[in-house]
């Protein structure tokens, strides 16, 4: 191309050809500058979070227009070649989590986090009911089961899915082996996400737990509860031969005993239609606008609806005082059920903020002492 076409070529693309020409360039010109965001300190960063001015403040990608990364993460050079955009690492130690009892006697929920391979984190909540045996033998081996299907597959819904039956069957195994027939009522909600390459993000869920994403401030919704509320979820449990009835409370469930139509364990109503397989959701992650990722278990979700929860934790500093804050949160709204929360930072944490207060039916009804 002669020197004339080309710079014809960028007066008219303008914008775009000087941005991905820049791009081209400092991802390739000095990996001296990643070095250097690895070696630095914790303390140094928490300290330079804010500092809009520039003055001693990390370099951050938000200098190249792209997006403002508060969390300081390094870029992962392979993977942006790979996808032509920058992605910053996400890292196990920015993660918070938090799990509480509430006024319950024990808690039996269960969270897992994890590095499978050297590319694919793991994520996942488990909240059990009918004692703890179905969570806690999931939160010991789902991610097992995990790891050895990604050694066969490589469409994590795929693996999901088969990691999902693994860990029933297996548990079923385990139930009929122990001759404990009380652990015949024990199931438990599950909600996965594995994260690869700190961009492809894949969430399975049955029951009732979520996973949230915050995109530009506002909630995504990656789950949806397993309830006989649904009409083809209620629908496929009378095709079975099972029944949904409503409590007093006008909440249906599936013979009268469960509130979700999905569960892994729960072995005494298999037969009525309740199932393991989970639902799954593919999510290319946009780290400009998506800043974090949230699962939680009923104890929140009843409490606190989804744009509140991601509003709550955008006034956060960093992850972990954003699990903090939501458990304390649902507490002093006056829940009473076990809770758990993990939350994941990308890209764009702590870029979206929001001042308004969401109105919750659900706290409302708490609040009023009928739960009391």
């Amino acid at each position: 191309m002669s020197t004339a076409a080309l710079i014809t070529l960028c007066r008219s693309g303008g914008f775009h050809v000087r941005r991905r020409a820049l791009l081209t360039f400092k991802l390739l010109q000095d990996e001296k500058r990643v070095v250097l965001l690895c070696q630095s300190s914790t303390s140094d960063r928490r300290s330079s979070q804010f500092d809009v001015d520039g003055g001693g403040r990390l370099p951050s990608w938000d200098s190249f227009g792209i997006w403002d990364n508060r969390i300081d993460e390094p870029i992962l050079l392979p993977p942006s070649i790979k996808y032509g955009k920058p992605i910053p690492n996400v890292s196990l130690s920015k993660v918070g989590c938090v799990t509480q009892i509430g006024q319950r006697k024990e808690n039996e929920d269960r969270f897992s986090i994890g590095m499978l391979t050297d590319n694919v984190l793991y994520f996942a909540v488990f909240d059990g009911h009918g004692g703890i045996a179905a969570a806690d033998f999931c939160h010991k081996y789902m991610a097992k089961h995990i790891a050895q299907c990604l050694s066969q597959e490589e469409d994590l819904e795929v693996v999901l899915t088969k990691a999902f039956y693994e860990t029933d069957k297996e548990f079923a195994r385990h139930v009929h082996l122990s001759e404990n027939v009380s652990f015949l009522a024990s199931g438990t909600t599950a909600t996965v996400a594995l994260l690869r390459d700190s961009i492809e993000l894949v969430v399975a869920s049955v029951g009732d737990s979520r996973a949230i994403l915050c995109r530009k401030g506002k909630h995504k919704r990656l789950t949806e509860d397993h309830t006989p509320e649904r009409k083809d979820e209620r629908e496929r449990i009378k095709k079975c031969g099972g029944f949904v009835a409503w409590n007093s409370l006008g909440q249906p469930h599936v013979n009268g005993r469960l509130a979700m139509t999905r569960s892994i364990g729960d072995l005494a109503l298999r037969s009525v239609g309740v199932i393991a397989e989970p639902e799954t959701r593919r999510i290319k992650l946009q780290h400009g606008d998506d800043a974090f990722l949230v699962l939680t278990t009923d104890g929140i979700n009843f409490i606190m609806n989804s744009q509140e929860i991601c509003d709550h934790i955008s006034q956060c500093h960093d992850p972990v005082e954003a699990a903090q804050v939501i458990a304390e949160q649902v507490l002093h709204y006056g829940a009473e059920d076990n809770s758990t929360i993990i939350v994941v930072p990308f890209g764009a944490w702590g870029k979206h903020k929001h001042t308004g207060t969401s109105f919750s039916f659900s706290r409302s009804f708490v609040s009023s002492g009928r739960w009391a």
